[in-house]
Formats: C-alpha cells, sequence, structure tokens
C-alpha cells in the first residue's frame, strides 16, 4: 500500500488543522493506521491510531483531548484533526499502516510510511 499525507502549515498557537493520509492498494481497510511525527533534533514518536474498523482508537498523552484520529474506509483516508495546537506540536507529522494490529505505539509496528508532511506552529 502506498500513502500521502496532507495537510500541514503555518498555524498559530491555538489553532487548528487536519491532515490526511490518502492510501492506495485494496487491503486498506483491513490495517490499523497511525499517525507519528518527528520534531527537528528528536526522534519520531507516536501520536494516535486507530483500529482497521475506527472502533477503537489510541492517543499519546500530549495529544489526548486535543487530537483526533479517524478513517473513512471507503474513501481509503484516516484523516488527524489537531485542534488546541502548541508550538511543541512542530513537526513533521507520518502516517502509516499496520498489518497485524500489534506493536501500534511504535514504529517498528508499523509495515508501510507515507512521506510526512509538515506542521509549524508559531507562538
Amino acid at each position: 500500500v502506498q500513502l500521502q499525507a496532507s495537510g500541514g502549515g503555518l498555524v498559530q498557537a491555538g489553532g487548528s488543522l487536519r491532515l490526511s493520509c490518502a492510501a492506495s492498494g485494496h487491503s486498506f481497510g483491513t490495517y490499523d493506521m497511525g499517525w507519528f511525527r518527528q520534531a527537528p533534533g528528536k526522534e519520531r514518536e507516536f501520536v494516535a491510531a486507530v483500529r482497521w474498523s475506527g472502533g477503537y482508537t489510541y492517543y499519546a498523552d500530549s495529544v489526548k483531548g486535543r487530537f483526533t484520529i479517524s478513517r473513512d474506509n471507503a474513501k481509503k483516508t484516516v484523516y488527524l484533526q489537531m485542534n488546541s495546537l502548541k508550538p511543541e506540536d512542530t513537526a513533521i507529522y507520518y502516517c502509516a499502516a499496520n498489518k497485524d494490529g500489534y506493536g501500534r505505539y511504535t514504529e517498528d509496528g508499523y509495515d508501510y510510511w507515507g512521506q510526512g508532511t509538515l506542521v509549524t506552529v508559531s507562538s
């Protein structure tokens, strides 16, 4: 499966952005999906994940209550709605696909990765 992330940009602190990740291929609806981010000089970290059905979601503590992950299997797209953005949310955001549902909190658990989209939050 190929993944294409979009929706990044420059936003002021307190603002909102919605990231999208469009997938190609026939198996999107069977994959768990996740978002990770990598800030300058830091390692890539887990942000959020959603089960293949959309019925369960998981979040990093740092974004819980501010970010919402969702998916539309008919459109083969996963979203990350980001509200109340903070300067520390500045990073490149990557979407990823997990074939077996294990290891959803770690990079190693994901099989396919998109190219990333840059989010910059100004103070």
